[in-house]
């Protein structure tokens, strides 16, 4: 089969279509054949060498795809050749197949295409997990979104609004923030004119934000507390703004708020498989009825990769950028 593979660290010009050995899939596993996959930060970083896959997982780029069950390895049911699937993947989405163990297995939503499928998993799993089964988000309650127009950003507006939340977004202006109140969002905030914390401020008559979905990091810890309502809660999903940041507990103390830091790719195969689970109970349904959708800025060969990725690091697009395979 052929891959994006990294013989080096570096830029875009670093990624390279290539022949490889094919995957096996082992006990508990599927073969998919891609035909499509998605592109992450954490591809990103893993270009860039400061990002490497868990023990065990493929070495090439993609934490997500979509395609059809080629083989189906022993000991699993419930799945069959032809069935059609996106997957969580550790790694390994950049490619003509991957082997996927069986609790990362989705079907494709009934009404979605089976390439835009592919912007589905990773979103879903990352949102689910840190803003409901983490953070526990409410009905009537306020969620702040950093980086509205992302991929997680534009599937978090979508879900809580589904479940009767408020949602706030931060954005680098006024087209792509025009984008996010299509999707839902009610408090739109340019982060490059404004300051997220007086802005929420006015916006919830200085109540604050219940819930805080953050990508940035470091950069925004303090501002993040102080925008934090009475018994709030901070979910740190990415560090874009830096690794190391001052806390003040007192403010923290101060307003009974909680934070918490969570990572998908190196999680054990069996919370990964709980998540997925959960993301199929209570995800599924809503893209089904059309209430929740996949947001894809553009479609690229998976050979223009490198294309892909530049695109991504200059935050030109609104939701997902996907990669298309030779056989999609």
């Amino acid at each position: 089969m052929y891959a994006i593979t990294i013989p080096e660290p570096g830029g875009p010009e670093a990624l390279v279509w290539a022949e490889v050995s094919d995957p096996v899939a082992g006990e508990g596993e599927v073969l998919v054949d891609v035909v499509s996959s998605a592109v992450n930060r954490a591809d990103v970083l893993q270009r860039q060498g400061f990002y490497n896959p868990p023990p065990g997982a493929s070495p090439y780029p993609g934490l997500e795809c979509a395609g059809r069950i080629s083989e189906v390895g022993p000991g699993v049911t419930g799945w069959s050749v032809g069935d059609q699937v996106c997957a969580l993947l550790a790694g390994g989405g950049y490619a003509e197949k991957v082997a996927v163990p069986v609790g990362q297995l989705l079907p494709v939503p009934d009404g979605v295409d089976p390439v835009l499928a592919a912007a589905l998993p990773e979103v879903t799993a990352t949102v689910w997990s840190n803003v409901f089964m983490v953070a526990h988000l409410r009905p009537g309650e306020t969620l702040l979104v950093h980086g509205g127009s992302s991929g997680i950003g534009t599937m978090a507006i979508q879900l809580a609004k589904a479940v009767g939340a408020r949602v706030a977004v931060t954005a680098g202006g006024p087209e792509k923030l025009a984008r996010c109140a299509e999707l839902g969002a009610d408090v739109l905030i340019d982060y490059r004119e404004q300051d997220f914390v007086e802005e929420l401020r006015k916006a919830t008559d200085g109540a604050g934000a219940d819930v805080i979905l953050d990508i940035v990091g470091a950069k925004y810890l303090d501002r993040n507390v102080k925008a934090l309502a009475i018994n709030g809660r901070l979910a740190v999903i990415g560090l874009q703004g830096g690794v190391k940041g001052e806390l003040n507990l007192g403010a923290l103390l101060n307003k009974r708020a909680a934070i918490t830091a969570t990572s998908l790719r190196g999680r054990p195969l069996a919370e990964k498989a709980a998540i997925v689970a959960a993301v199929r109970e209570h995800v599924w349904p809503l893209i089904a009825d059309g209430i929740v959708r996949p947001v894809v800025d553009r479609t690229l060969p998976m050979s223009e990769a490198a294309e892909a990725h530049r695109v991504l690091e200059s935050s030109g697009h609104v939701g997902k950028v996907l990669l298309r395979a030779p056989a999609g």
